[in-house]
């Protein structure tokens, strides 16, 4: 019987649950979790594939669970449809329960009884403590290599709990987790994480933190651990309410509860001032995240079943198993964003560009520039504030369609006085388009009111291309993707490209390493040319004037987003391991077991 629609206890009654419905492949073959098993994960999830469990993977004891969110299908099984409808019932009380009556208080009884059950709930001991050893070996863990230039294994799927040195106030959240050693990884806290912020709060105060990470557990506590929750709302209340019960704790070897059915628990501490070099990494931007110093994880403690089964997620370019989630999350969490930021109607991450390179909204313009209100409250709304580039309009139009909303866009807007930049601004730590490592720009741009433009929809320069442009491709009705000399070579092509009459007409221009690739589709335009460029630096225009220190930009906006030197290499699988997955694709699933087709890994960001 299909449980969707409710909470999943565990990893494992939701892997049942995928076995029953026929949505999962037991590999039980040897895998090598260095590479090898991170490369038959991609072309299963490129190829629309199901859920893996590897039963045997080479140097561990523990089972290897992969893909388990990786469609849409899926991640919505996970997490039910009960938690979008206790959000929409929660929101529709906040509008309506003001001034309270008898009557109205009465009508929320059903909420009453729901929130009654959120919550945690103590116990004695649980599965997760069955064995509690304090000889720590995370070389046994069958962490995954997914990428040939890794700096090592990493733990991809780490639900880590810390609480406020000084409040005591928790925070679940997912941080990877580089292997070192037998006994420490590193800590991967990124700026505006909570985690990081206890971190800080206990670094000032020269104390160690210490720190929980859960593997497995309910599936609620995977969504609940990457929401953009406000600071201070604990996740755990999220996962609890999502779930439908009271979350169960036990006594663990460390200062902190234990989630009862988890499948691992490594208990330990962030040491103050402690640092050690941390990737690179194959990241869900599509490149290399690049070594940098991050704090260290000393694991004391390793809690877990008796029969653990580990969990784990790869990484790339578009879509991967972590694009499911995320729309998911964005799905359950649309009907807050008018509550905690009146004036926006929609608003919408697209996870093509890593969710912080670009979103889009729908906002209300009751007076003039009251777009920009919206805007300043998007970007100073938890890990919204990451944003990048956003482009708002006022009227109707579905922000999930990327091609119809930039076309929204480009009609109604006047870029001499609707395009903002803001230069010097902290940026995503995974985004390298900016000067150096979590520093970057912001843009803002705006698209309102009733159409000012009709928009060019075929190429036909009244004049003869600049020099060194390659080809052209239009991706929309006022949108031209043109290729031109690598960026390398002639840094200058994108001013000069900017001002050539060629481009007359057309709003917006984008200068791209590979026009036609980027122009296929609106993964690949979203993917290729979000992900490389920096506001400040990387938007030029046919000609700019200062206006009351405003810089007022005349179209064309062209964006450079040429591959610069010095920036992370694109994520491709290493030629000795898809060789290796190809050849032993029918060992993996052999004939009579479940029919799994091999996708093309190289091709996952293509629609």
């Amino acid at each position: 019987m299909s449980r969707a629609g409710s909470g999943f206890p565990d990893l494992r009654t939701f892997i049942q649950e995928l076995r029953r419905n026929d949505d999962l492949a037991v590999v039980e073959a040897e895998v090598d979790p260095h590479l090898e098993l991170a490369e038959i994960h991609r072309r299963v999830i490129a190829g629309g594939g199901p859920a893996l469990l590897f039963t045997r993977v080479k140097g561990s004891p523990f089972p290897v669970a992969t893909n388990l969110f990786g469609t849409a299908a899926r991640a919505g099984l996970a997490f039910g449809s009960r938690p979008q409808r206790m959000i929409r019932r929660l929101v529709e009380l906040a509008e309506t329960l003001i001034p309270p009556t008898a009557g109205k208080l009465w009508s929320a009884r059903d909420v009453g009884r729901e929130l009654f059950r959120v919550g945690l709930r103590k116990s004695g001991a649980g599965p997760v403590s069955q064995v509690i050893d304090s000889d720590v070996r995370l070389d046994e863990l069958p962490a995954l290599t997914t990428w040939e230039k890794d700096g090592g294994p990493f733990v991809t799927l780490p639900l880590v709990y810390t609480e406020h040195p000084e409040t005591g106030v928790p925070n679940l959240g997912m941080y990877r987790l580089q292997v070192h050693d037998s006994r420490t990884t590193g800590m991967h806290w990124q700026i505006g994480k909570g985690g990081g912020y206890h971190y800080n709060v206990a670094e000032s105060r020269n104390e160690p933190l210490p720190v929980t990470v859960f593997l497995g557990g309910p599936p609620a506590l995977i969504l609940s651990a990457i929401a953009p929750l406000p600071e201070n709302v604990p996740e755990m209340m999220l996962a609890s309410l999502i779930a439908g019960s009271r979350l169960k704790t036990c006594p663990g070897p460390g200062p902190h509860p234990l989630v009862a059915e988890a499948e691992f628990a490594l208990c330990g501490h962030v040491a103050p001032g402690e640092r050690r070099p941390e990737g690179p990494f194959g990241d869900h931007y599509g490149y290399y995240s690049l070594e940098h110093e991050f704090p260290v994880f000393r694991v004391s403690h390793v809690s877990r079943r008796k029969d653990a089964i580990y969990p784990a997620t790869v990484v790339g370019k578009p879509r991967q198993e972590d694009f499911y989630i995320g729309d998911l999350l964005q799905e359950l969490l649309s009907p807050l964003f008018p509550l905690v930021m009146p004036g926006v109607r929609d608003l919408w991450s697209y996870g093509e560009t890593g969710y912080h390179s670009l979103a889009g909204a729908v906002v209300q313009e009751r007076y003039h520039r009251e777009a920009m209100a919206s805007a300043f409250r998007i970007l100073g709304e938890g890990q919204l504030a990451l944003t990048k580039f956003l482009l708002l309009t006022d009227s109707p139009v579905d922000l999930r369609d990327f091609r119809a909303t930039l076309q929204h866009v480009l009609e109604r807007t006047r870029p001499e006085t609707d395009l903002f930049i803001f230069p010097n601004l902290a940026m995503d730590t995974l985004d390298y388009s900016g000067p150096k490592i979590n520093r970057g720009s912001k843009g803002v741009w705006l698209g309102l009111g009733d159409p000012v433009r009709t928009l060019p929809q075929e190429f036909r320069p009244g004049t003869a291309p600049p020099a060194g442009m390659t080809s052209a491709h239009v991706f929309c009705p006022g949108c031209l993707v043109v290729g031109g000399p690598p960026a390398s070579d002639d840094p200058g092509a994108a001013p000069r490209f900017a001002s050539h009459p060629a481009f007359e007409g057309w709003p917006l221009v984008v200068l791209s390493d590979e026009p036609e690739r980027a122009a296929a589709s609106s993964m690949n335009f979203l993917w290729s040319t979000f992900t490389r460029f920096d506001p400040a630096t990387d938007i030029h225009a046919a000609s700019t004037r200062k206006v009351a220190n405003h810089l007022s930009l005349e179209p064309p906006i062209l964006i450079d987003a040429r591959l610069r030197p010095g920036f992370p290499e694109e994520l491709f699988c290493d030629t000795a391991t898809s060789r290796t997955v190809s050849r032993r694709w029918s060992e993996y699933f052999p004939a009579g077991k479940k029919r799994v087709e091999m996708g093309d890994s190289q091709q996952a960001d293509l629609d």
